[in-house]
């Protein structure tokens, strides 16, 4: 079995004259980095292989969730970056599949058109909430009975759970 943690960034700042890929962290998106991390330790949902986006905002939310989960290899793939599904698929199709668990730490909307494009089955209830809205910093555990991450396909995936610092009771959801 694979297992994808998709999580998109934490909320963001957008201060005069910043470039979008030097965006940083606003202060709620700073807390709700720490309660995605200590949800991802307390869940036990410890990745095998980080991969994120170069983009500031998400470089900051791993540095606020790693320290709950240690030390785990880390790459910062570019395609990630305002990446269309078919690049993030693409993406997904070459991690190596020694990799059991992946987190993806990126961007809107490319997160919740990927995952819908994933799931065939699953938690009904986080399947409507992620059609309706993928908010900074939600967390969609998606399983493949697959051994190959270059299997993954179109309603291959479960959703086994989405969650959002909201449905954790923290804040509202952006």
């Amino acid at each position: 079995m694979l297992r994808l943690l998709l999580l998109r960034h934490a909320k963001a700042a957008w201060p005069s004259g910043t470039l979008d890929l030097d965006r940083p962290l606003a202060k709620r998106g700073q807390e709700a980095a720490l309660v995605m991390g200590d949800y991802l330790k307390s869940e036990r949902l410890e990745p095998d292989l980080v991969v994120i986006s170069p983009a500031r905002r998400t470089q900051e939310t791993w540095e606020r969730v790693q320290p709950f989960l240690g030390e785990i290899e880390t790459r910062r793939d570019g395609r990630i970056y305002e990446a269309p599904v078919g690049r993030l698929l693409e993406v997904l199709r070459g991690v190596e599949p020694e990799t059991r668990t992946l987190l993806v730490i990126g961007h809107n909307p490319g997160f919740e058109e990927l995952a819908k494009l994933l799931i065939g089955e699953g938690d009904m209830e986080g399947i409507l909430r992620l059609g309706q809205k993928y908010p900074t910093a939600g967390l969609a555990v998606i399983d493949f009975s697959l051994e190959d991450w270059a299997d993954v396909a179109h309603k291959s995936g479960r959703l086994e759970r989405f969650v959002t610092p909201k449905s954790l009771g923290n804040g509202e959801d952006d």
